[in-house]
């Protein structure tokens, strides 16, 4: 039993917009790079006492994703977040940067910068990237156990120069005509097999408290890094089981590392289909993805397991044997293996199997319902101990994201496992409710 509050957040991506669901006349797809929408909807967020809004970001494009929906295509979450911050008075605001594609000075400095314009609500989602790498000159890309090493550097030198020009150094006594304490800012002089920083950060740091790091890595070194360092885990968990396995693997590692199990909270993403009815909710998620036909179904099915599938029958079910290993490279180690788990506990058939949202969408835990069932799926997860409060990723409608914002927090609030009003000014106050 999970005796804490939840942490909630919201995505601030375009989830709605998925699939066929841009088509929609009342998809606003036309407001798709209007930051005052987002602004409007971080709003909103906070006036249901949201811990943060969350922005993933993706630095490449697939042109042919761009013929049939917006696809991955996105303003700078940085700078989005920073409007969203000056809008806002309570509400964290996370963005994401990769540590295989950004230099450490920058990182420290913008993110800084957005704690500095958030008055303490900054929050950092770590992530080593998928793909990308030649829009940065990288023609070879790390190997992921590398980009972690690679990670755990750039995080290393980051908190480094976060330390080396600290806002007590500013003194500003127009008396004497000291500025600043110069002794107290320093130089960090790294050399490293990634990085090479001399420093010191070209800003005061501090002022508001560190900014918490969000992870979303579920691999073996994702999960290991995470234990180290993440104040939360942005989880993809299809099932309550998978969520229990990575919450509790990443209690113990946290021990392991020298943290209290607390330390680390889980937050499953949870794509929401929300509608006054099950059958229109049913019908809204039909309708997301009735734009995937069978042999588009089946080429995802094999990009994400990196096997062939066509050959596979139709007329009993599958297990693992079907699926052997992957013989070309997969996109997410992390989304191959949930799909294998699902395989191997559900034993779907083929066509079953095409139905599965990490076919269909992605490898996160799915609601298709009322509100209520929403609420109520979540707070059975939080009695069994499988999450620590969760990232809503609407879909289908925008209505999805107003639904969960005006029904499901408020059923949230009055089972006693959510907030009912700001308690503190920064993300790291909220993260903290209930004891972290």
């Amino acid at each position: 039993m999970n005796q804490r509050n939840l942490s909630v957040g919201l995505s601030l991506a375009t989830t709605w917009l998925s699939g066929s669901a841009w088509q929609r006349a009342d998809s606003q797809v036309e407001r798709h790079g209007d930051v005052d929408l987002f602004v409007s909807l971080a709003q909103q967020a906070e006036a249901a006492c949201l811990d943060f809004v969350f922005r993933p970001d993706t630095v490449f494009l697939d042109p042919l994703s761009q013929a049939h929906g917006p696809g991955t295509s996105a303003m700078d979450p940085t700078l989005l977040l920073a409007c969203v911050a000056r809008a806002t008075r309570h509400i964290g605001v996370v963005t994401t940067v990769s540590t295989s594609f950004s230099e450490p000075f920058h990182l420290a400095r913008t993110l800084e910068t957005l704690q500095h314009i958030s008055g303490g609500r900054a929050g950092w989602n770590l992530v080593t990237g998928l793909e990308g790498q030649r829009n940065f000159g990288h023609r070879v890309f790390l190997e992921a156990s590398e980009r972690y090493r690679q990670a755990e550097e750039c995080l290393s030198v980051v908190q480094a120069l976060w330390g080396s020009h600290p806002h007590t150094a500013v003194q500003a006594n127009r008396a004497s005509g000291v500025y600043a304490d110069v002794n107290a800012i320093r130089p960090i002089h790294h050399a490293g097999v990634h990085f090479q920083v001399e420093g010191p950060l070209s800003m005061p740091t501090g002022r508001f408290g560190r900014v918490p790091v969000f992870q979303a890595g579920a691999s073996v070194d994702g999960r290991a890094f995470a234990a180290r360092h993440a104040d939360a885990v942005f989880a993809a968990a299809p099932t309550q089981e998978a969520a229990r396995e990575l919450r509790a693997d990443l209690q113990g590692q946290a021990l392991q590392a020298g943290r209290a199990a607390r330390d680390v909270r889980v937050l499953p993403g949870l794509s929401l289909y929300l509608a006054d009815t099950r059958a229109e909710a049913h019908d809204l998620c039909a309708q997301t993805h009735a734009h995937l036909g069978r042999a588009q179904r089946l080429a995802k099915l094999e990009t994400v397991l990196g096997t062939p599938v066509a050959h596979l029958p139709t007329d009993r079910p599958l297990g693992p044997d079907d699926f052997p290993a992957p013989v070309q490279p997969v996109r997410s180690r992390t989304h191959e293996a949930l799909l294998r788990q699902r395989i191997a506990r559900d034993r779907p058939t083929l066509d079953a199997l095409l139905q599965a949202p990490e076919v269909v969408s992605s490898a996160h835990w799915q609601v298709v319902g009322t509100p209520a069932d929403a609420a109520d799926e979540i707070l059975a997860w939080y009695r069994a101990g499988a999450l620590d409060g969760v990232i809503a990723l609407p879909g289908g409608s925008l209505n999805s994201l107003h639904l969960f914002l005006q029904q499901v927090v408020p059923m949230l609030r009055a089972a006693g496992v959510f907030r009912s009003a700001y308690t503190g000014s920064r993300l790291l106050d909220h993260l903290g409710d209930g004891g972290l």
